[in-house]
């Protein structure tokens, strides 16, 4: 059966997060994780696409464990997988598809992420976040 585009960012956002928990546990850097997830739309919408995907590697310091380079290897998977409908399909690494390709394609990219951190965000808020003071997340 064909999904959606729309099923197919639901199922890959439900499979990272649901690997991240799995990776992180439920510590400050699963919480740090769910923050970066939740502030991600709001920085690609301000600096665009490039810079805060920029922001992330170098907040992440080439730390595999980082919270910050989790998400940046999360959304490059995205963006760059081997779809049709893929941004950037087939290439290797976000950060050099979004300098070598036109604006169309980065357009394309941003708006693509935006639409795939909707998921991330609802899926990483009901498995991940801890409750706090004002009840919400798990």
């Amino acid at each position: 059966m064909k999904r959606t585009l729309e099923q197919e960012r639901a199922r890959d956002a439900l499979e990272e997060v649901k690997r991240v928990k799995e990776a992180l546990g439920e510590g400050d850097q699963a919480q740090r994780f769910v923050s970066y997830v939740e502030s991600l739309p709001a920085a690609i919408l301000t600096n665009g696409l490039g810079q805060a995907a920029a922001t992330l590697l170098a907040q992440g310091k080439n730390d595999p464990d980082d919270p910050h380079l989790i998400l940046f290897h999360a959304l490059e998977k995205w963006l760059c997988r081997g779809a049709p409908q893929a941004p950037y399909k087939n290439e290797s690494r976000l950060m050099d598809a979004i300098v070598n390709n036109d604006r169309s394609a980065y357009l394309q990219a941003q708006a693509e992420a935006l639409a795939w951190l909707v998921w991330m965000k609802k899926f990483a808020v009901a498995f991940m976040k801890e409750k706090g003071k004002d009840g919400e997340g798990h």
